[in-house]
């Protein structure tokens, strides 16, 4: 923190300043231009502001020269390529530079890095790259580069003579012309090209080709136009092709199956047309498949289906006919399937259910027809369902008025007919609609149809209880009648006494039993369900007549290690109390109405859900802004956590080791305060031993994939070290809005190494997306923030600040070895520290931007 000691002038001897990633502001000192043997200078991601002091830019010597991700102003000076020739690495991205970049660039005959992307340069690229032998990588995106004229990429041709070039980033500017059949000859090391969002035109050159190591290749955003080269297929590397957003037609070459490493493929909002080729099913790894809005036509290949990797497939808004194919029952990892405005027909298939992971389904706008198939009731976590204008006819099934997670439902325009439920996502008229519906009725009366008519029977008024009464009274068994009374009077007090249940927990906890918890929960039911774990199921309870709303926790006795974990569970939290720790209520062990024993937690009910569902709930690539939490409420909820985690190793009687943190298992109040849950495989550690006991190997693995500790897996017992690891890998994926287990994440590749390699490459590229509220092009300033103490300006600097340094406290954290890991003491600290400086104010929350 602080600012650059002006005194550092006097060191004359000093060759080397290294200060990235601190909370460095002010201004650079002009004192340090009488550093003459500087040779490193690296100042990237601070908050240094002002302009550079010119004296800097006569260091002969200087091969480092890294000021980015600052609010440096100014412009670049014309003869710094020839004041500056040894350099090695030049960085000024993501500052406030204007102006144009300086020809004289072409004098660094040495550079190998040019990163200047972030800024607000103008004018033509001048530069004669072909000097800069070394060169192997350029950023130049996100400026205001080029003026739209045919001329703008002239500049590639001399990139030919750059033989070691990986990279080339040229997106978010105003290049025009056309892509000059140069680019057929660039390095064919290179592994990026990036030249979407420009006004760029003609036809792809065929020799793009020759890009033989190309991994990622963006053209998107452009005025292209012609079709794609079958000389693409020789891009077998290629992971992503982007291309939306453009005027290409004609059809899709058979030569992109392939591409079998491609994990995205981008065609929408074009002119193709044709059949889809049966060779995508080759593309075995696509993640992402977008061909909306273009003029397809033919059946959908059934070889589309065999891509079980899929878990996006957009297929709208074109002229595919036929049925949808029995094969998408191969689709088990799909999330969102979108068939919309089409020709398609037929009925729904039932192999539909058989993808259980979807969330979002649109198949309006076609042909569809026949009822609404009961295998749909297998889609448990539906989010949306769009099945309007189609024909679908008989009645709407109930089961959709269990389904928890479903937001929005459009049943409009077809010939449904009887009862509209009323139960679930039908009483909120915002989110369902019927019209276009004649045959409908019931429903809530909000709806305005006409009462169902029924008939009933004249017998439904008695009771068959009573007619038993008569028929055993006139057969003279009165007597019969009464012992049976008496028999069942007896039972019912036995079992009673039976399943008198006994509370774990504490003498101070109130008693319940099992069938309090049964009318609790009206008979365990899935409309009361609110999650499933490893042990057991969550339902939402009532009790106290309506008055108290709990959570009710039961566990699967059959699952093996359920009793043990409700043991834990019950010791961990019997004496602790946090406001950060979901609080428990009381505890049940008992025998249920068939004999079998039960045991059941009995917890606060958190009205937020589990922060799981805050952080993944998309749709059409878009987070619903109900569910979308923003920066200050995540840190609020990383610092929950942190002191939560700090209480338990810390300020316990006896340390206490989670062993299981990640987002599922904490839950938000209706204020989003986090609390922390399911102790289920918690472990109670002796202060003298600092070992657990009661040893972990009964259970096996000490926590869930993706943010288990490695030591565990190597058999070491559990540490306060294994849940800090846990909670920074928690950390990365709140920023990031990755989860660790990914697609992309395998091998040795992980969630640490991604964000790890964002510190060095700039953290906005990894962060989610929905954390930056500005365009990646900006040249506005700031963003205001209201706070609770007066009107304040935070810029996006000050964002990037942020969560450049939560992302370094997520990877510290995460480090692989134990003993590199921050204590979760001094992340409570930081990270108060770094919410107090994105405000600008003391210790207030602040919940809305």
């Amino acid at each position: 923190m602080g600012q650059i000691p002006p005194s550092f002038g006097n060191l004359s001897y000093l060759d080397a300043i290294s200060a990235a990633y601190n909370y460095l502001s002010g201004s650079i000192p002009d004192t340090l231009g009488q550093l003459t043997r500087l040779t490193v200078l690296q100042v990237f991601g601070n908050k240094l502001s002002g302009t550079i002091p010119p004296t800097i830019y006569n260091f002969s010597l200087l091969e480092i020269f890294d000021v980015g991700h600052n609010q440096l102003q100014g412009s670049l000076p014309p003869n710094l390529g020839f004041s500056l020739p040894n350099l090695l690495g030049l960085s000024v991205s993501r500052n406030q530079f204007h102006g144009s970049i300086p020809i004289s660039v072409s004098n660094l005959s040495k550079l190998e890095e040019l990163l200047a992307h972030g800024n607000s340069l103008t004018g033509k690229v001048t530069i004669d790259f072909g000097r800069l032998s070394e060169l192997y990588g350029l950023s130049l995106s996100m400026n205001h580069l080029g003026s739209g004229k045919a001329d703008d990429l002239n500049f590639i041709n001399t990139l030919i003579n750059c033989t070691s070039l990986t990279y080339l980033e040229l997106f978010s500017n105003q290049f025009g012309g056309m892509l000059p059949n140069s680019i057929a000859n660039l390095s064919t090391q290179l592994t990026r090209l990036e030249l979407e969002k420009n006004q760029i035109s003609g036809d792809i050159p065929v020799g793009i080709g020759n890009l033989v190591s190309l991994q990622l290749l963006s053209l998107s955003h452009n005025l292209l136009e012609g079709s794609i080269p079958t000389s693409i297929g020789r891009l077998q590397m290629l992971n992503s092709l982007s291309l939306n957003g453009n005027r290409f037609a004609g059809p899709i070459p058979f030569s992109l199956g392939n591409l079998t490493r491609l994990i995205e493929l981008y065609l929408g909002y074009n002119r193709f047309q044709g059949k889809i080729p049966s060779s995508l099913g080759k593309c075995k790894s696509l993640l992402i498949m977008v061909l909306s809005s273009n003029r397809f036509n033919g059946i959908i290949p059934r070889e589309i289906f065999d891509i079980s990797t899929l878990i996006e497939l957009y297929l709208s808004r074109n002229s595919f006919f036929g049925s949808l194919p029995l094969e998408v029952s191969r689709l088990i990892n799909l999330g969102i399937l979108d068939v919309s405005e089409n020709m398609l027909y037929g009925k729904i298939p039932s192999t539909l259910g058989a993808c259980t992971s979807l969330e979002h389904l649109f198949m309006q706008s076609n042909s569809f027809q026949g009822s609404i198939p009961s295998s749909l009731s297998s889609l448990r976590g539906l989010q949306d369902l769009d099945l309007s204008h189609n024909n679908f006819s008989g009645f709407i099934p109930k089961y959709l008025g269990k389904f928890m997670f479903l937001r929005k439902l459009n049943l409009s325009f077809n010939h449904l007919e009887g009862e509209v439920p009323a139960d679930g996502i039908f009483r909120n008229l915002s989110a369902v609609s019927v019209i276009g519906n004649n045959k409908l009725c019931g429903g809530v009366p909000k709806l305005h149809l006409s009462s169902c008519q029924t008939q009933k029977s004249k017998q439904d008024g008695k009771p068959h209880v009573f007619k038993l009464i008569v028929i055993i009274c006139g057969c003279g068994g009165f007597l019969f009648l009464i012992v049976m009374i008496f028999f069942f009077i007896s039972y019912r007090r036995r079992k009673e006494r039976k399943e008198s249940p006994s509370s774990f927990i504490g003498a101070h906890h109130f008693k319940i039993s099992y069938a309090q918890l049964l009318k609790a929960t009206d008979g365990f039911s899935s409309a009361n369900l609110v999650g499933e774990g490893g042990f057991g199921s969550v339902y939402r309870g009532v009790l106290n007549h309506g008055e108290t709303i709990v959570a009710v926790k039961v566990l699967n006795i059959k699952q093996g290690g359920a009793s043990k974990s409700f043991m834990a569970e019950c010791e961990s939290l019997r004496n602790i109390r946090h406001r950060n720790l979901v609080k428990i209520l009381t505890s049940c062990s008992s025998i249920d109405f068939k004999g079998n024993d039960f045991k059941a937690l009995i917890y606060e009910f958190m009205p937020g859900g589990n922060l799981d569902r805050w952080l993944h709930p998309y749709a059409d690539g878009i987070q619903d802004e109900h569910w979308h939490l923003n920066l200050v409420q995540r840190l609020n909820i990383a610092i929950d956590m942190a002191t939560a985690l700090d209480y338990l190793h810390h300020r316990c009687h006896t340390p206490i080791i989670h062993c299981d943190l990640k987002p599922s298992n904490i839950l938000l109040d209706g204020d989003l305060t986090a609390h922390l849950g399911d102790f289920g495989i918690s472990r109670i550690l002796s202060k003298v031993t600092s070992r657990s006991q009661n040893h972990t190997s009964s259970i096996g693995v000490k926590g869930s994939i993706g943010y288990i500790a490695p030591e565990y897996g190597a058999g070491a017992d559990v540490s306060t070290h294994g849940d800090v690891y846990s909670y920074g890998i928690l950390l990365l994926e709140m920023f990031t809005g990755k989860r660790p287990t990914h697609e992309m994440f395998k091998d040795n590749f992980n969630l640490h190494f991604w964000a790890e390699m964002g510190l060095l490459d700039g953290v906005m590229a990894v962060v989610d997306p929905l954390l930056l509220p500005m365009e990646e092009d900006e040249d506005a300033a700031a963003t205001t923030i209201t706070n609770i103490t007066g009107s304040r300006r935070c810029t996006k600097n000050r964002v990037q600040e942020c969560l450049n340094s939560v992302i370094r406290i997520g990877v510290t954290c995460s480090t692989e070895s134990p003993w590199h890991r921050m204590d979760i003491n001094d992340v409570v600290k930081e990270l108060h520290l770094i919410r107090d400086i994105y405000l600008g104010v003391g210790t207030h929350r602040e919940d809305e931007l």
